[in-house]
């Protein structure tokens, strides 16, 4: 995707602290799946349009899943547990980049199709489907 010389920062954690982190950055008192932190910025020049730069590091950002939520969905979703957190993983780095599913239906279908395209290549399971 472009990105190859770029790192992620993966947290690991529960629904009580991402809970606090989901208030203290969305201002969403309620547990999550994913958050995503990105450490890119957009920024526009004389020269370009909608450049995207990184920090002097090549960190992409942080993705937090909380394990507690990735695993009740996993069970009613009927996949394991790993599965559903390839899914979120692939789906908090996808909002690294800059996709998001919150801006308009054809966002949320352009995010769709990719998270399925990585999913079916990292699982390697074409029946796999996300969220």
């Amino acid at each position: 995707m472009g990105y190859n010389d770029h790192e992620i920062s993966i947290l690991f954690t529960d629904n009580t602290e991402i809970e606090e982190l989901n208030n203290t950055y969305r201002s969403i008192q309620k547990p999550t799946n994913v958050l995503s932190f990105p450490m890119l910025e957009n920024i526009k020049t004389d020269n370009m349009e909608n450049e995207v730069i990184s920090p002097e590091t090549n960190l992409l950002g942080d993705v937090v899943i909380s394990v507690e939520t990735a695993f009740k969905e996993a069970e009613q979703a009927k996949i394991t547990l790993e599965q559903r957190i390839s899914q979120l993983l692939v789906h908090g780095i996808l909002h690294l980049i800059g996709y998001n599913h919150e801006q308009g239906e054809e966002q949320f279908i352009e995010m769709e199709q990719k998270s399925l395209e990585l999913i079916k290549i990292i699982e390697g399971d074409t029946n796999l489907d996300a969220f």
